[in-house]
């Protein structure tokens, strides 16, 4: 990654608006990715890159909000990135066409009853039809239509994670690189809506998609783990070895929540430079003469203790970065400690950064609450919070993996709490639920270990959005 890419970057970033409706959003992303700048198979050819990219991007989150940021993460990491996971050498060399007519492409996994809490589970059928060789993509009923699917109003292709059927029998999630739209409108069967409107983020779309009989050609499946041989009816063929297609799939959770650290962070940064740059000039009234509001003691003194937990969940990222960039252009599947990491640094980063950044707010006075400040777009991290798997389900499953285990691990806290949370499940029924307190202490002591773990000295306090009532 060259400085002069660098400059480049930011010189086409610079120029993106947010106060555009999401069709001319769109066309924004349509006319940066055709500069070829990042490609889309930079996730794996060059992974420095694609997160630099995502972290200059979000410099502008406190001007723009989180609608350019997500749908920029969309195309190049769910959906370009899934290609990569799962995509045939073929199905790959289909992104350079994409990139250069500027096509748009959206990730349909989640569904309105089912996505990351789900562990992955997806109620959309794929059935196979021998006869025409096509799956058939069916919604259920409401429950199994896609929801919250950021660019799916406007995306040409869409990455379509369904439950594929031959003959009646499931074969669990597999993903289809399908056409969601032709000359402007959705293909046949194929039915989209809006979300609604947001807090922040307008200028992005938010679609719910239900697929009433919409038929793909065989080519559609992702097939680099998993087949459809035609004739006599389908036989499914797998190419996984000790993992699931679903598991590398879910590869992109892991880039995903890398970048989405990344951007809580990189937001946190500019609203605290933004609102400094306006303290150090603000003059207050002092009993001799006047002082700027940065000389308020607990403004000074937060600034100060932002900076320092900031650059060690920044070292702690990088660290986590590193390790994941190593496995991806090895083309391997992080292992289970990398995996561990990675989510505890999407927990600390996008929680940590809600509270700094509520804290400024509650200190600079009635400048919080003018326009154009950047706190304005505090929701940002609100999306931050929830993308790629809500801070509270992954603290739950880091815990539920902690109790699994009886070794002496972790500081006498955690080996504490992880004994407690053991005995009290033997007594079964809602013993989990009512200890919910001690799940999430213990979530965090997984947290500060992981943290101390790759990046010595990386450990902050609890962020107070996930303190005890």
């Amino acid at each position: 990654m060259s400085s002069a890419w660098r400059e480049q970057w930011i010189e086409a970033v610079s120029k993106i608006r947010s106060d555009l409706g999401y069709e001319n959003s769109a066309q924004q992303l349509r006319d940066l990715q055709k500069t070829g700048l990042l490609k889309l198979t930079d996730l794996h050819e060059d992974p420095a890159k694609f997160f630099e990219a995502h972290r200059l991007l979000a410099r502008h989150a406190p001007q723009l909000g989180p609608g350019f940021w997500i749908r920029f993460t969309v195309h190049y990491n769910l959906f370009a990135g899934s290609v990569l996971a799962v995509g045939l050498p073929e199905q790959i060399k289909q992104l350079e066409t994409i990139q250069k007519e500027g096509l748009l492409g959206c990730f349909g996994l989640t569904e309105k009853l089912a996505g990351v809490n789900s562990g992955g589970v997806v109620h959309t059928v794929a059935d196979w039809d021998d006869k025409t060789q096509e799956f058939v993509l069916v919604s259920p009923d409401v429950g199994a239509h896609k929801n919250w699917i950021s660019q799916g109003l406007v995306g040409d292709l869409a990455v379509v994670v369904a439950d594929l059927r031959i003959s009646g029998k499931r074969y669990g999630p597999h993903a289809f690189l399908m056409e969601l739209r032709r000359n402007g409108q959705p293909v046949p069967n194929v039915e989209l809506g809006d979300m609604g409107r947001k807090t922040v983020g307008n200028d992005l779309d938010n679609a719910w998609i239900a697929f009433h009989g919409a038929r793909i050609p065989h080519s559609a499946l992702l097939r680099r783990y998993a087949d459809v041989q035609p004739g006599n009816g389908g036989t499914y063929i797998s190419k996984a070895k000790g993992f699931t297609n679903m598991a590398m799939i879910g590869q992109r959770l892991f880039t995903g929540r890398v970048a989405v650290a990344w951007a809580a962070l990189t937001f946190t940064r500019k609203l605290y430079d933004m609102t400094r740059g306006y303290s150090d000039n603000k003059a207050c009234w002092a009993p001799k003469g006047t002082s700027s509001l940065t000389s308020v003691p607990q403004l000074n003194n937060l600034y100060t203790q932002a900076d320092a937990t900031l650059k060690k969940l920044e070292d702690y990222v990088g660290a986590c970065e590193r390790e994941l960039s190593a496995c991806l252009t090895k083309d391997e599947v992080p292992p289970i400690a990398l995996q561990e990491a990675i989510a505890c640094a999407k927990i600390a980063a996008s929680e940590t950064s809600i509270d700094l950044c509520f804290r400024l707010k509650q200190d600079v006075g009635s400048y919080a609450l003018m326009g154009d400040t950047g706190f304005e777009q505090m929701d940002f991290l609100q999306a931050c919070k929830f993308a790629e798997g809500d801070s509270r389900i992954l603290m739950q499953k880091l815990a539920r993996d902690r109790v699994k285990h009886s070794e002496a691990v972790g500081s006498s806290q955690e080996q504490a709490l992880t004994a407690d949370l053991q005995a009290a499940l033997k007594q079964g029924g809602k013993a989990w639920d009512t200890n919910f307190e001690k799940v999430y202490d213990l979530a965090w002591q997984v947290v500060a270990r992981n943290m101390e773990k790759l990046a010595p000295g990386s450990t902050v306090r609890v962020p107070c959005g996930l303190s005890k009532l």
